[in-house]
């Protein structure tokens, strides 16, 4: 109930500051979402395919998203969106798979950011290691809109991070990567570097999270923000 309590206050004093009013409805969307439990919630997994890892100087090149209501995928509305970049994906493509020609039937990146911000309205996103797609979102959103937004997520990495310490000083290189995580709730392995597989990987190892927690019916979106 605290964290939940400090979680809408927080986003009810981003809304008060913010100069639009899509800011601010985006805002106040997202506070009933962060008193939910997690077996009621509306939640989205995200996860992007960028050209490298500075947000103020790469690029987007495409955004994966994948709804979790009440406790359950909707792979029903996975969506993903190519997105049209400035310039060539150059050595990225090594990484990712996505090659130039791909992005002349992407979207601009304005589309991109204002299809997100409709579909993730009213929903707390969910992402492993959250900072790097969350900066990138961060930084399209603003040059997009002309105004800076705070994303909230739960982030699986962290969560799965604190569950480890408790029974380890020390984690080996490779210990907090999506596939290395998921491997220890005994969950399928996945092609990597795909925005629309890495969300649903994301989400199902949520889901497992959560599981191991204890009971979905108690866990709260709050609790797992913090844990986070």
């Amino acid at each position: 109930m605290v964290m939940g309590f400090a979680l809408r206050s927080q986003l009810c004093w981003r809304a008060f500051l913010s100069r639009s009013d899509s800011t601010k409805q985006y805002y106040r969307s997202q506070m009933p979402a962060v008193g939910q439990i997690f077996s009621e919630s509306s939640l989205m997994a995200v996860d992007l395919e960028m050209t490298g890892l500075d947000p103020n100087s790469d690029q987007i090149l495409s955004i994966g998203l994948i709804p979790i209501e009440k406790g359950q995928l909707q792979l029903s509305r996975a969506e993903q969106k190519l997105i049209q970049i400035n310039g060539s994906v150059g050595q990225s493509a090594t990484i990712h798979g996505i090659v130039d020609h791909q992005l002349q039937a992407g979207v601009s990146i304005d589309s991109a950011i204002e299809w997100f911000l409709e579909r993730t309205r009213g929903k707390l996103l969910v992402a492993h290691h959250s900072p790097l797609d969350l900066g990138f979102l961060q930084v399209a959103i603003k040059q997009v809109t002309g105004e800076s937004i705070k994303l909230l997520a739960i982030d699986t990495l962290a969560l799965e991070r604190k569950r480890l310490l408790r029974k380890q000083d020390v984690l080996k290189e490779g210990t907090l990567r999506l596939g290395a995580c998921r491997a220890r709730y005994g969950l399928p392995v996945y092609a990597a570097h795909n925005a629309l597989v890495d969300a649903l990987a994301c989400g199902e190892l949520l889901l497992a999270q959560v599981a191991a927690l204890g009971d979905l019916h108690q866990v709260t979106v709050a609790e797992l923000c913090h844990l986070s």
